[in-house]
């Protein structure tokens, strides 16, 4: 039998109805023996998700300022879920000892992941099934995932456990405080949930059909992408192509483990597929596009640099005392560009300038605001002649003005810069030559 996490996003838990879907979603499929859920998400536009509640209640709190009118609305909609599957176990002491705690001076973490706690003790009771708390198997140490002793406490805890609903997005350290992940972190529960199982497959159940060839805002009805290698996945995710929390690919990654993207409230669509390596010919060389806007580029040119062997890391030293990522470092034989984001560097370029004056002494020195960047990413490319050259006509054109180009040695990715006023013009002639093109 193939075991299969599967984990569900919050807008999949919205409400009673929404627990009945994914009960029969779950019960449709034996092998999907764990289940990770996410706290309630949005049931409108209107709405707010659970788990922005509970950090205003602890904002509040925080500031000795009444939490316990959020609460209601919070306490509220889990009785309202309660009632309408019809369960029997008693809700209102977990709630009460959750509201109690805030009240006590409980920590951020530790409110923020109450939502999955409760939406866990709910569906569990619903299937039927054992309710693993995550807190038991997810460990932190300083701060940080500690991977070998979650990995050894979920083995520890689900051994001879045949199904299990387990909360996603936190865990704890090893005092014994409550610790979470950054926001959509419950993928990576669902991630290490399945790696620690060693789970054949693991789904990510979400309010999306998987991942598409394009953003459908600039596209219209862009073509999905029925599978794509991790690879490919953290070059479109960087670049703005959030479907999964970014995170999540590593430990399923290192065990050869599939994802499987699929839409809660279309089951019977195929999703996307994320797989070690890609195994099947696909309809188009490349297999996604996607980009960012408002990027700055700081020039730095200096005749000899290359003779400067400790050039490079001055440079580069500047925007790590400055805090500052580098998103990307172009370079020809005597001058260098440096790529971040615009917000990155708010309020501290002049102080960046100045210290690349002083520590670098180039010849000139430039700073060149609002670039996109547009990334043309496909494990195929490397093995197609002229897909660059295909890229470069599409823009000329459109008369488009490149900036910037950026190829890596592995050729699965072409990085264009483009002005932000470019953006959108970009990225549709780029799918329309790969995409349109294509099907003529």
């Amino acid at each position: 039998m193939q075991t299969i996490t599967a984990k569900f996003g919050g807008t999949s838990l919205a409400d009673a109805d929404s627990f009945r879907h994914v009960a029969e979603i779950v019960r449709q499929h034996a092998d999907r023996r764990y289940v990770v859920v996410s706290a309630p998400g949005k049931r409108n536009g209107k709405d707010h998700k659970i788990t922005d509640m509970l950090l205003m209640c602890y904002q509040l709190a925080s500031h000795q300022l009444r939490f316990e009118d959020v609460f209601a609305i919070i306490r509220a909609r889990f009785e309202e879920i309660h009632r309408g599957l019809g369960l029997r176990q008693a809700l209102g002491p977990v709630l009460d000892e959750i509201e109690q705690n805030i009240r006590g001076g409980a920590s951020c973490d530790y409110c923020a992941s109450r939502g999955e706690h409760v939406s866990g003790l709910l569906l569990a009771e619903y299937l039927g099934w054992p309710f693993v708390d995550s807190a038991q198997m997810i460990r932190f140490g300083g701060g940080r995932l500690d991977d070998k002793a979650t990995y050894r406490l979920i083995r520890q805890h689900l051994s001879g456990v045949e199904r299990a609903v387990i909360p996603g997005y936190y865990g704890q350290d090893g005092e014994g405080n409550i610790v979470t992940f950054s926001r959509g972190g419950s993928d990576i529960t669902g991630a290490l949930v399945a790696r620690g199982v060693e789970a054949g497959l693991y789904e990510n159940w979400t309010d999306v059909s998987g991942f598409l060839m394009a953003d459908p805002a600039i596209v219209p009805d862009p073509r999905p992408i029925r599978s794509i290698t991790y690879k490919e996945l953290r070059e479109l995710s960087y670049m703005g192509a959030q479907v999964l929390h970014e995170e999540a690919v590593f430990p399923v990654r290192e065990a050869g483990i599939p994802i499987h993207i699929k839409n809660t409230q279309r089951p019977e669509d195929p999703g996307t597929l994320i797989v070690p390596q890609q195994t099947e010919k696909k309809a188009t060389i490349v297999t996604g596009i996607a980009g960012r806007k408002d990027f700055r580029v700081i020039s730095v040119e200096k005749a000899r640099l290359r003779e400067e062997s400790d050039f490079l890391r001055k440079l580069i030293s500047v925007f790590e005392s400055n805090e500052v990522p580098i998103e990307n470092m172009p370079s020809s034989i005597d001058s260098i560009s440096v790529i971040v984001s615009q917000a990155a560097i708010q309020n501290k370029e002049k102080k960046i300038l100045e210290e690349i004056r002083i520590y670098c002494q180039p010849d000139a020195l430039t700073s060149m605001p609002s670039m996109a960047l547009v990334a043309v990413v496909g494990q195929g490319m490397n093995h197609e002649t002229g897909v660059a050259a295909r890229v470069f006509g599409a823009l000329a054109r459109q008369g488009v003005n490149i900036r910037m180009i950026s190829q890596g040695s592995s050729e699965m990715n072409i990085l264009v810069g483009v002005e932000n006023k470019d953006f959108e013009r970009t990225v549709m002639a780029i799918y329309d030559t790969f995409v349109q093109g294509e099907k003529e």
